[in-house]
């Protein structure tokens, strides 16, 4: 059974999520800062971090940003009603869901379960896309252009690679919250705009064989030429 890396400050609320993960089957570890959390990490081999958004010291987006630079672990940000946080911010920043406080235990443990299972999906997908000027393997998440990788978020590679293994097919922006996000997904279209446009500007001007196109009133799709 999968692990769990629990980081929040708060003692009681590690000790309810532990509680409810355990009695799942999961093992869980748990951090009470943004250094310890890191520490555990990189010694420790985690499935996914519930990770708090306000902590002692280093908080929880520089958390969220050092685990990235090296890892794809689904992560999941927690934060209290009434704190300032920018979801697409944090979605960018790489965290894969994220609830608000209070939250219901059971919630939390349908939500854990439902990014594993779309996490492990992803990894049965060993495939590689190819166009020219540019490859997206999704088993990977390595994106090159003109053969050389390049730093994109996670859901990024993930929202192209769904584009474009379904090329010149228009999707609205609620089927790729779907289809990328998950139904369980709660984030608006803002944050399918907003991976576009950061996709376009690494994208723009490789090829003109293929391009991201958005279609007015509907959506999203790869064209070929």
């Amino acid at each position: 059974m999968a692990t769990v890396l629990i980081v929040d400050d708060d003692k009681n609320i590690c000790d309810i999520i532990r509680m409810y993960m355990e009695k799942e089957g999961y093992s869980t570890l748990i951090a009470y800062t943004g250094a310890d959390a890191i520490s555990i990490f990189r010694k420790t081999s985690v499935d996914i971090i519930v990770l708090d958004l306000m902590l002692p010291g280093i908080n929880g987006i520089d958390v969220c940003k050092t685990i990235r630079q090296s890892s794809n672990v689904p992560i999941i940000m927690l934060t209290a009603k009434g704190e300032t946080f920018d979801k697409v911010l944090g979605l960018e920043m790489g965290a894969d869901d994220y609830m608000v406080k209070p939250f219901e235990p059971r919630e939390l443990v349908a939500r854990i379960k439902a990014v594993l299972r779309r996490t492990e999906n992803t990894d049965i997908a060993s495939e590689e896309l190819v166009f020219p000027g540019l490859s997206i393997n999704i088993s990977t998440y390595i994106l090159k252009i003109n053969g050389k990788a390049i730093d994109v978020p996670k859901k990024e590679i993930e929202l192209l690679y769904f584009l474009a293994s379904n090329p010149n097919v228009v999707y609205t922006r609620d089927k790729l919250l779907d289809s990328v996000w998950g139904y369980d997904f709660l984030g608006n279209s803002r944050t399918v705009d907003v991976h576009i446009h950061r996709l376009r500007e690494k994208l723009d001007g490789i090829d003109d064989s293929w391009s991201l196109k958005t279609v007015s009133g509907v959506g999203y799709k790869f064209e070929l030429k």
